[in-house]
C-alpha cells in the first residue's frame, strides 16, 4: 500500500514539474529564451517540492485509482488550486522569481488538474475495459442486452472488463429510450424485436437485465428469446454488484415480489421472542429466516428431526451470528417437552409449522398418524402457547383443506376448526394461513423431477390434465409473516396464488432447463394417486373469502365449529381410537367435516 501510494506521489511531483515546464513553452509560443530557460529550471525543485507538501497533506493518496470519481477529481481542484497560490506566495516572501511571467502562475494549475484528472481517468477507463471497443479482442461472444436500465448501466460497466463477452445491442420498450445509448452501447428496438436484430448481428445468446420488471414482463422477455432460438441468462444486482446466472423454474412460475408491511411487521416481531415449531423443514426455516429480519430477541428453532434442526441452527450460527437461537429437538405431540419448551422462553408469537404434509403417503397406510400427527400438535401446542402468555398463534396450514378430498386435508382443517374452538375465551389470538404447494419445498414436485432428470427419466406425472398451484418458499413465507400480523381472533386467511399450472408443461420446462429435450427425457404419465385431485380449487375465490388491505391476502368465510364438544370428542377418539383402518378413520373426520369427501 505504502509503495503504492509512493509511486503515485513520483507521479503527482512529475506533472507538476511537466506542468511548470509546459507554462513556460505555452508562454512562449514554444521558444523559451535562454534567461527564461534558466529560470524555469532553477525554480523547478521549489515548485515541485511546494506541490509535493500540498499534495501529501490534503489527502490525495488514500483514494484508488481504479475507482476514481468525482469526489476525487474535487480534491485534485482543491489541492492544485492551493498549491498555484503557494508557490507566488512563497517566492514573494523569499523575494525570488520575480521575472516569471504572470501567464506562468495561471496555466501551471490548469496544465496540472489535466495532467493529474486524465492520467487517473485513462487508467480507471483501462482498468474497466473501455479502452477494449478501440481494440476489440477476437473471438468475444456478442449478446444483446434486453433492459435499458440501471441494471443493463451496471452490466455494461462489468462487461467492459471482461474479454468474453460483448454487448451488441440494447433492447428496451419504453419508447423515451428508443435510439439512445448507453455507456457506448445503442439501444435498437424494443423486446418484440429480439429475433430480428438477433439475426441481424449474428448473436446466439441474450441478457435479462430487467430485476426491478414485474414477473409478466420478465416472463414475456424469456418467451420472446426462446422463440429466437437465443441461449438466455438473467442478470440480478445484488449489494450493488451485477451477477449472471442462468434461468431458474422461479423465472418461469415466479410471481411478483411481495410488498410488506415492514413498519407493521418490525412493530409485531422486533424484540420479541417467537418459537416456530417444524423449524427444520422447508417453508418453517423460511419462516425463521424471514422473521430474522425484523430483530426479534430470539427465536426458538422446535423440532422432531435431529439432522433439519442442527442444520438450520448451524446456518443460523454461521450466517446470523447476531441472532440469540434456541434449537429444541421435541416431538410437537408431546405434552410433556412442549410444556417445558414454552414455559421455558415464554414466547411472544408461535408458528406452528409442523405436520405431515404428503398427501398420498398419509391416504391409506397412515390415516391415523395423519390426524394424529396434525390435530393432536397443533392442540397440545396451542394450549401450551395459551399457558404461557403468547400473543399470538399461528397454525401453517394448506390449500387442501378446503372442502377436502384426502385424509392430509381433512386432517388440516379439523386442526383449524380446533384453533377455532381455542379461541373462545383465550387471551392468545389465534390466525390460521392456508396456502398451495411451494416450489422446491420437501416432498414437492420439483425435487422429484430434479431427481429424474438427472437419472436420465423418465420424468413422473401422475395425470396429463393435473394442475395446482405454487409461490415460492420466500412469498409463502413472507406472506404468512404479513397475515399473521394482520390476523384476529379466529380468522383464515387465504393467499392469492395466482394462475394453476399444468404439472406436465412444468415437467417440460424443467426438462428444457437442463439443457435437454423430451427426446432425451421421456415424460410418464402414471395415473393418479390416493387422495389426489386432478385440480384444486383457488384460495382467494371472490365468493368464499373477504377482501384485506393486502392484496395478496384474503379472508375464508368458513364454517364455524358448530359442535361446543368437538374437542373432547377429537381427544377421546385419539386417545382410544379403537378401529384405525382408512375407512374408519375418513367415517371419523366426515362426522366432524361435513364438506370432507374422500
Amino acid at each position: 500500500m505504502m509503495l503504492r501510494r509512493l509511486v503515485v506521489f513520483g507521479h503527482d511531483l512529475a506533472a507538476a514539474g511537466v506542468a511548470w515546464s509546459a507554462a513556460f513553452w505555452l508562454r512562449f509560443n514554444l521558444d523559451i529564451p535562454g534567461e527564461y530557460s534558466a529560470l524555469m529550471v532553477g525554480l523547478l525543485p521549489s515548485v515541485m517540492a511546494i506541490h509535493g507538501v500540498a499534495f501529501w497533506l490534503l489527502g490525495l493518496y488514500r483514494g484508488l485509482w481504479r475507482y476514481a470519481s468525482l469526489p476525487d477529481l474535487r480534491r485534485i481542484v482543491i489541492a492544485v488550486a492551493i498549491s498555484a497560490l503557494a508557490v507566488p506566495a512563497a517566492f514573494a516572501f523569499l523575494r525570488i522569481g520575480i521575472e516569471v511571467p504572470r501567464s506562468v502562475y495561471l496555466l501551471t494549475p490548469l496544465l496540472l488538474v489535466v495532467l493529474m484528472g486524465g492520467s487517473r481517468l485513462a487508467y480507471r477507463a483501462w482498468r474497466e475495459g473501455q479502452f477494449k471497443g478501440i481494440f476489440a479482442k477476437p473471438g468475444a461472444t456478442p449478446v444483446l442486452v434486453l433492459g435499458a436500465g440501471a441494471a443493463a448501466a451496471a452490466l455494461l460497466k462489468d462487461f467492459a472488463a471482461r474479454r468474453d463477452l460483448r454487448v451488441l445491442g440494447l433492447l428496451d420498450d419504453a419508447p423515451d429510450k428508443q435510439g439512445g445509448e448507453i455507456l457506448g452501447v445503442k439501444i435498437l428496438g424494443t423486446l418484440d424485436e429480439v429475433a430480428v436484430f438477433a439475426a441481424r448481428l449474428g448473436v446466439a445468446q441474450a441478457i435479462i437485465a430487467m430485476p426491478g420488471a414485474s414477473h409478466r414482463a420478465r416472463l414475456r422477455a424469456l418467451e420472446q428469446c426462446k422463440a429466437a432460438g437465443l441461449s438466455v441468462r438473467a442478470a440480478d444486482i445484488v449489494s450493488g454488484k451485477v451477477s449472471l446466472r442462468a434461468i431458474e423454474l422461479d423465472d418461469l412460475l415466479g410471481r411478483d415480489p411481495v410488498e410488506l408491511d415492514e413498519a407493521g411487521l418490525s412493530g409485531f416481531l422486533h424484540g420479541k421472542t417467537v418459537l416456530v415449531t417444524g423449524a427444520g423443514g422447508s417453508i418453517g426455516a423460511e419462516l425463521c429466516r424471514q422473521i430474522a429480519r425484523f430483530a426479534p430477541s430470539r427465536i426458538v428453532l422446535f423440532d422432531h428431526s435431529e439432522f433439519a434442526l442442527y442444520s438450520i441452527h448451524q446456518e443460523f450460527r454461521d450466517q446470523l451470528p447476531g441472532i440469540e437461537v434456541a434449537a429444541l429437538i421435541g416431538d410437537a405431540k408431546d405434552e410433556r417437552r412442549v410444556a417445558e419448551a414454552l414455559s421455558r422462553h415464554r414466547p411472544d408469537v408461535v408458528f406452528h409449522a409442523a405436520a405431515y404434509k404428503h398427501v398420498p403417503l398419509m391416504e391409506e397406510l397412515n390415516c391415523f398418524e395423519a390426524v394424529a400427527n396434525n390435530v393432536l400438535s397443533t392442540v397440545v401446542v396451542a394450549r401450551a402457547a395459551q399457558r404461557a402468555g403468547a400473543s399470538k398463534f399461528v397454525l401453517v396450514s394448506t390449500d387442501k383443506a378446503v372442502n377436502p378430498a384426502n385424509v392430509m386435508g381433512a386432517s388440516k382443517r379439523l386442526a383449524e376448526l380446533a384453533c377455532q374452538a381455542l379461541q373462545a375465551g383465550s387471551g392468545t389470538e389465534f390466525v390460521v394461513v392456508r396456502f398451495g404447494n411451494v416450489l422446491g419445498s420437501a416432498g414437492s414436485v420439483v425435487p422429484r423431477f430434479r431427481e429424474q432428470i438427472a437419472r436420465g427419466g423418465p420424468v413422473t406425472v401422475t395425470h396429463a390434465e393435473i394442475e395446482r398451484y405454487f409461490m415460492t418458499i420466500p412469498e409463502a413465507s413472507q406472506l404468512v409473516l404479513q397475515a399473521s400480523m394482520m390476523g384476529r381472533r379466529g380468522e383464515i386467511y387465504v393467499l392469492d396464488m395466482g394462475e394453476p399450472v399444468r404439472i406436465a408443461e412444468l415437467a417440460r420446462q424443467m426438462i428444457e432447463l437442463s439443457g435437454l429435450g423430451e427426446s432425451d427425457i421421456r415424460i410418464q404419465v402414471t395415473g393418479l394417486r390416493p387422495g389426489e385431485k386432478l385440480s384444486e380449487e383457488p384460495l382467494a375465490d371472490a365468493e368464499k373469502t373477504l377482501p384485506t388491505p393486502h392484496p395478496k391476502l384474503r379472508i375464508a368465510r368458513v364454517r364455524e365449529p358448530g359442535n361446543g364438544a368437538l374437542l373432547p370428542e377429537v381427544f377421546e377418539w385419539l386417545a382410544n381410537p379403537g378401529d384405525v383402518s382408512a375407512d374408519a378413520v375418513r367415517a371419523k373426520l366426515r362426522a366432524w367435516i361435513p364438506e370432507y369427501q374422500s
